[in-house]
């Protein structure tokens, strides 16, 4: 299988991102791949303030990249754009960082009126990084991911049943199988009598994240 690199480009230590980016690749291990996580948050600021692509840390990152067949990268929504942090890695990254890749998109916010962040802010970038394919990306509602006093993540049914698909469709073109049509890139009905919640354990010590 393949190895993937997930990326978190929120600020927060406490970030609701990062949680739902983990519940991912641990899907996408079950599925037999190797997922290497990395919160951008955890490199060092004056780097990546100061583009230093020569810095140790920014130096394994891009040698993360280039071993990398996927990459998943997961953002915040604000002001209708991908986080600064975000931006920040990017921006130092080689123009040829998605170069052959595969690349699964993930945002998170308050509201659906950031829906078309992934499409109109976020995708533009990352097709300039010539990568072989993105994917059908997800917007997720913060209301939709719950943490628990026991660290226990609680996704809504249909947000879970949405990433759950765009997780396996992301998996099956690294496998290079055949993908059928898009589907609406939301699910605005979120029928609270569909299904159970999806309940999953948070073990912070679990996910393997760079540089922390």
């Amino acid at each position: 299988m393949a190895i993937i690199l997930s990326v978190s480009g929120s600020p927060s230590a406490f970030s609701r991102t990062a949680r739902l980016l983990r519940h991912v690749d641990e899907g996408l291990r079950s599925q037999g791949h190797e997922v290497i996580a990395l919160d951008v948050r955890s490199l060092p600021p004056e780097a990546l303030l100061y583009a230093d692509a020569s810095h140790p840390a920014i130096a394994e990152v891009i040698a993360l990249f280039r071993r990398a067949a996927g990459v998943v990268i997961g953002t915040p929504v604000y002001k209708a754009a991908y986080s600064g942090l975000l931006k920040s890695l990017l921006d130092v990254l080689p123009q040829s960082a998605l170069t052959g890749k595969t690349v699964l998109p993930l945002a998170t916010g308050g509201t659906t009126a950031h829906v078309l962040a992934i499409d109109y802010a976020l995708r533009p970038v990352l097709s300039s990084m010539n990568p072989a394919h993105i994917t059908q990306g997800w917007f997720t509602l913060d209301k939709d991911i719950m943490v628990g006093d026991d660290d226990t993540l609680t996704i809504a049914p249909a947000a879970a049943r949405a990433l759950a698909d765009v997780t396996n469709r992301f998996s099956r073109a690294l496998c290079g199988m055949s993908l059928p049509a898009d589907r609406p890139r939301t699910d605005r009905s979120h029928q609270p009598h569909a299904v159970g919640q999806v309940r999953i354990r948070w073990n912070a010590g679990a996910a393997r994240t760079l540089l922390a």
